[in-house]
């Protein structure tokens, strides 16, 4: 695993190359699974703004409007069937990856960023696009400064990790009764509760996923778990994006 004795090279030349070893694999391994994450937030931007260019269009007046395939989009009974179908993945690869090849596994998470570059598409019609880009770019750097807390901090985040799933559920349900009352003051409370429950996911799934490492793993083995850690951070970017988005975003 990854928490192994650094001061083992003392002990003998055969033990220090083997925590080189695992040094290096270790590094292999997460290099791989943020690979796997930024092309999949790249695919998702792509797509977004592909489909954004396809579903509006600009009116005499300088403004947008939807097209058929906006409206549909947006508005119509494909974005349920999105939904469901982003879900259903989502929930397949959890419960099915210990059975799918690390290449059906990455198809699947691939699938799923485009499918989510259709629904996030939305975000452009509301938010200008210097305020998106900004946001991304501040987005990025936190996640990454984050990611790196987690991967070298020393201290156990699992208690923390543990009050921020706590912490997630109680969000969701504070943002279904919102859907009725609107209230603007709890909608700023939920988008700064947000980006903290967000900020620490990334910090705590990062040491997850680092502890998650084994040298002995097969090829096969590694390949899963890599898509898995992909998926995770994936989705701890996008929400940590989306709820900063609320709070830097200019409205059109």
């Amino acid at each position: 695993m990854s928490d192994f004795d650094r001061n083992v090279a003392a002990r003998g030349f055969g033990a220090a190359g083997t925590a080189a070893a695992i040094d290096a694999g270790l590094r292999a391994y997460m290099i791989r699974i943020y690979n796997y994450m930024a092309a999949g937030v790249a695919l998702t931007g792509v797509v977004s703004w592909l489909t954004f260019n396809a579903a509006t269009t600009t009116n005499e007046a300088g403004r947008l409007v939807l097209t058929s395939f906006g409206q549909a989009i947006y508005s119509g009974p494909l974005t349920i069937i999105l939904f469901l179908g982003t879900l259903g993945i989502v929930f397949f690869l959890s419960f099915r990856i210990d059975k799918l090849q690390a290449s059906t596994a990455l198809a699947l998470f691939m699938g799923y960023a485009a499918l989510l570059g259709l629904m996030l598409s939305s975000v452009f019609p509301q938010y200008t696009g210097v305020s998106i880009t900004r946001t991304f770019f501040i987005s990025a750097a936190s996640f990454g400064a984050l990611s790196i807390y987690g991967y070298t901090t020393q201290r156990d985040l699992s208690p923390i990790g543990s009050f921020l799933i706590m912490g997630l559920f109680g969000l969701v349900i504070a943002m279904l009764v919102n859907i009725f009352l609107k209230s603007s003051g709890l909608d700023f409370a939920i988008s700064a509760i947000g980006v903290l429950i967000f900020a620490g996911l990334t910090a705590w799934d990062t040491q997850k996923i680092k502890e998650m490492y084994d040298s002995n793993d097969d090829g096969t083995v590694s390949g899963r778990k890599s898509v898995m850690g992909a998926l995770t951070l994936y989705l701890d970017f996008i929400n940590l994006f989306l709820f900063m988005l609320r709070f830097l975003g200019d409205r059109r």
